[in-house]
């Protein structure tokens, strides 16, 4: 690089001449483009020449691309990325303004001439002219873009190897296998079959194992043109030898296979034992997974167990989300469905076994479930409404239901509450009269313990049963919580306890969690912006549980500015999409919830240059917000 130079009059003319035609130079005064020009050196750097590397220091300068190109190779996250600059653009923004390192190195493509500016007279200028500190600001959309598009870039890789023809079968999701003896008759097979939903039966007994299989495609030719009598032993129609393959073998082996063999199960031994069996279907379902293929399957799953690899395939389904770079709040929405119908066909499943009337109940969800908001990492949040004139009577039968269906929900996958806010507690199991006495006993005390509780049961959603039920709670929450400001100040001096994590300085302040520096992506971040959405929804009578429709309808009923609503609502889906990426990127999460681990912690060494400037202005959002109550309710 030469020497810079200072320019000269005739010089800042011309550069002024060229800067006018350029984002944000074109929309701010000509004194203040001019005063750009003048507080600027300019630098020349020859091909191939790093202009700023991470090695350089602390940046003290914003440069301006004048004429020539330069290129970005980002580090972390989407590390190799290149990113060119051409005539008129500005870096590096964020490491200016955050006077910081820059975490790529930025090299010239051509002969380059940039103009620099000194980071004191960058911000002298951003407060002169509003349009250049608009610009600035803006740069934060283009950052979320950016970082959106390098999630999507690291899911989309793991993705593909997880759904490729290449994986493991030790890695697919297990399925148990039916089986069945040798004498078994085919009608009982058949039999078994239709009940259990499932298109195969292993044939196994004796020291000799596994010997054979039966398929709903074999029945047609063996059994129904041959009219062969159903009380014919099972073993006279099985296929067999029997083919089989390793936790080791892949996909694509068991794929060659049925293509060899003209067949459509393959089960799968470890030791002599069946430990797996895969259809066609699997392997179809590996290279489509949809929507509607999990919705249909969960939908038709008739056991426990087939409700446990649907859970895991909700799981696969949100990572595929990722990698086609679906956002977070639609994700969350697509995996709180999910999980609904999850909860609903085991809910339907347990109520059929007991005799349960399911007209006389509805299961409630609460927490974020409530709201549509659940991400991978959640346990269980939920309760019971029932309709009887005598409660104690008929409490017994809705408890042992509600057990068996909490236990089931664990075993998919989603934890049991450790605060016991879930619908096998009597306290969570309750008329639509004891519901209401009970909410209005928590309004009109507010104890420590009553706040805790309203945080999570006011986002109460009906999931299955009579919905109606649920109606007389959700407005005794609606328009009792407005009637009492005290109530409203004592919620929002409690969600003030938990701050975000900046220090003075206004960087993000991590804490020690497993042995590194981070922060509780959920207790710091989101659970700001949900708590707040929730009280002022309260206040102002609105009937919305999603956090993004509450803070919405409080922007339109306080007069909020939009720009301002909306970012919050911006920062608030940023903070839900790191969580997902962090609990995505845990293997396997649900383990790691069961194991203590916090499945919210988030890492600080792990986020690039992008969403680290993103987490601290969203943090910083956060912030405003309570400030906000604090203003609101505190004085």
């Amino acid at each position: 690089m030469n020497a810079p130079q200072t320019p000269s009059p005739s010089l800042i003319a011309h550069l002024v001449r060229d800067l006018v035609d350029r984002a944000p130079f074109a929309h701010m005064a000509p004194d203040d483009v001019a005063d750009f020009a003048r507080s600027c050196t300019e630098a020349y750097y020859a091909p191939g020449e790093v202009i700023l590397a991470p090695a350089h220091g602390v940046v003290t300068h914003l440069l301006c691309i004048r004429r020539g190109e330069v290129s970005s190779v980002r580090s972390g996250l989407d590390a190799g990325a290149t990113l060119t600059l051409g005539r008129g653009e500005l870096f590096p923004v964020g490491a200016a303004l955050g006077e910081r390192p820059v975490t790529g190195t930025y090299t010239a493509a051509v002969d380059t001439f940039c103009l620099t500016l000194p980071v004191a007279d960058l911000r002298r200028l951003a407060q002169r002219s509003a349009v250049f500190a608009a610009y600035l600001n803006e740069r934060v959309a283009m950052y979320l873009e950016h970082s959106r598009r390098a999630m999507q870039a690291l899911f989309a890789s793991q993705t593909l190897a997880e759904q490729s023809l290449e994986a493991p079968l030790g890695r697919l999701a297990p399925r148990t296998p039916v089986t069945v003896t040798p004498d078994t008759p085919i009608e009982a097979a058949l039999r078994l079959m239709h009940e259990r939903r499932i298109g195969s039966v292993l044939v196994a007994g004796g020291p000799q194992g596994v010997q054979g299989i039966l398929t709903r495609h074999d029945v047609l030719g063996r059994v129904v043109l041959p009219r062969l009598p159903l009380d014919t032993p099972i073993e006279r129609v099985m296929s067999q030898p029997l083919a089989t393959l390793s936790p080791h073998d892949t996909a694509l082996d068991a794929a060659m296979l049925m293509s060899r063999r003209g067949i459509r199960h393959v089960p799968v031994c470890d030791g002599g034992r069946v430990v797996n069996i895969v259809s066609e279907r699997d392997l179809f379902a590996m290279q489509k997974l949809s929507l509607k293929h999990v919705s249909s399957s969960i939908r038709g799953a008739g056991t426990l167990e087939e409700l446990q690899v649907q859970a895991q395939a909700i799981r696969a389904f949100a990572r595929n989300l990722l990698g086609q770079g679906v956002q977070a709040r639609q994700l969350t929405e697509i995996v709180t469905q999910l999980n609904d119908l999850l909860a609903e066909r085991l809910i339907a499943l347990v109520a059929t076994a007991r005799d349960i009337d399911l007209r006389k109940g509805c299961w409630l969800a609460f927490g974020s479930e409530g709201r549509g908001e659940q991400t991978i990492a959640t346990d269980q949040d939920n309760g019971l409404v029932f309709d009887s004139d005598d409660p104690a009577r008929d409490r017994p039968a809705w408890l042992a239901f509600a057990e068996e269906v909490n236990h089931g929900l664990a075993a998919c996958g989603y934890p049991l509450c450790k605060g016991g806010v879930m619908a096998s507690n009597p306290q969570g199991c309750l008329s639509v009269a004891e519901w209401l006495q009970r909410f209005e006993s928590w309004m009109e005390h507010g104890s420590p313990e009553d706040l805790l509780k309203a945080s999570i049961y006011f986002d109460l959603r009906p999931i299955a049963g009579q919905a109606a039920l649920a109606a007389p709670l959700r407005s005794s929450i609606t328009q009792g919580a407005a009637a009492l400001p005290r109530f409203i100040k004592q919620l929002a001096v409690n969600a003030l306890q938990h701050r975000p994590p900046l220090n003075w300085l206004g960087a993000v302040q991590g804490q020690r969690i497993e042995g590194r520096e981070s922060i509780d992506l959920k207790l710091h971040g989101t659970a700001v912006f949900v708590d707040a959405a929730r009280i002022y929804a309260l206040a102002h009578g609105l009937e919305a549980t999603s956090t993004r429709s509450r803070l919405q309808g409080f922007a339109r009923a306080a007069g909020v500015p939009t720009r301002e609503g909306d970012a919050w609502i911006v920062a608030f889906e940023f903070l839900q999409a790191l969580r997902l990426r962090t609990q995505l990127a845990t293997q396997p999460v649900i383990a790691a919830a069961q194991d203590g681990r916090n499945p919210n912690a988030l890492a600080l060494d792990e986020l690039n240059d992008i969403d680290l400037r993103m987490l601290k202005e969203s943090l910083r959002l956060a912030r405003q917000l309570q400030q906000r109550l604090e203003l609101d309710y505190q004085r």
